[in-house]
């Protein structure tokens, strides 16, 4: 007697064409009308982006120097000043961008807008539509690092020491930028309107000061229990990433930044992505 082998039934086959095709189009449609929001809505873009770096980089290395008062004088210490805070200013530029455009739009459309129901009706696995938010953030972040740059390269009255380690530079970018983006979104999800205020005072400040943006990280070893604490800091990477593709100063390990950043990576997004579906399916 002859037999002959079981066949799976159960096995899941792959979507059809038209279905991937139509899961893209859709994915990139999302996309676009983000775009478009964000060419609609330049004029609140580019102050909320540009105001805060232009008044950091104006008061600590224009003005300063100019009148012998404050950080690093009006000598070399001032350009060596001018020149670690460049890495700093576009990583919270950036840092700050993914929070302001992912999270806090997204905290409106799960409160009272609810315009979150028409962004899950695209044909669209919900993840997706999360994965949309954060690629749609880290664009808008990309887009502030590159505005941010001349401002922090060009104000300060001092000489501005760059040199560019461009492989460092073009891979870090990316990585920053969905790194903030994954973060808006994990930070969307986790807070209400009403508590809003409390992520800026309690969260976003502490980690802009203590995230090596003023200082780099090597220089902590006077305060080591602090160094050993800022290591939980995703900032404190960004900044030492950027001072690392952008500068000759002292800066962390490339082997220690790139891994973390891309596990730090991996939680928010992993964070958001479950969030957010909890949010939509409740």
């Amino acid at each position: 007697m002859i037999t002959t082998p079981a066949v799976n039934t159960n096995r899941v086959a792959p979507p059809p064409l038209h279905l991937r095709s139509s899961t893209v189009g859709a994915f990139g449609a999302l996309l676009l009308r983000d775009a478009s929001v964000l060419r609609k809505n330049l004029r609140e873009f580019l102050p909320r982006t540009v105001l805060q770096p232009l008044l950091l980089v104006f008061v600590f290395t224009y003005v300063f120097p100019k009148i012998g008062q404050g950080i690093g004088g009006s000598g070399p210490e001032a350009a060596a000043f001018s020149t670690l805070l460049v890495a700093g200013v576009i990583a919270t530029a950036i840092m700050f961008q993914g929070i302001q455009a992912v999270a806090l739009p997204l905290v409106q459309e799960f409160g009272f807008t609810r315009e979150i129901e028409d962004r899950v009706l695209a044909p669209l696995p919900v993840r997706l539509v999360a994965i949309e938010k954060i690629v749609a953030g880290a664009l808008q972040c990309l887009l502030a690092g590159l505005v941010v740059f001349p401002i922090a390269a060009f104000v300060p009255a001092t000489p501005v020491h760059l040199a560019v380690h461009w492989f460092v530079l073009v891979t870090m970018i990316p990585l920053a930028c969905l790194m903030a983006g994954s973060l808006g979104l994990m930070f969307g999800t986790m807070f209400e309107p009403r508590t809003v205020p409390m992520l800026f005072g309690v969260i976003v400040v502490p980690i802009t000061f203590l995230g090596c943006t003023y200082y780099a990280w090597q220089s902590l070893e006077a305060v080591r229990w602090l160094q050993i604490v800022v290591l939980a800091n995703p900032l404190v990477y960004v900044s030492e990433g950027f001072r690392a593709s952008l500068t000759e100063v002292p800066h962390m390990s490339l082997f220690a930044i790139y891994p973390v950043m891309v596990a730090f990576t991996a939680l928010f997004a992993w964070r958001g992505i479950s969030g957010f579906t909890k949010r939509v399916i409740a």
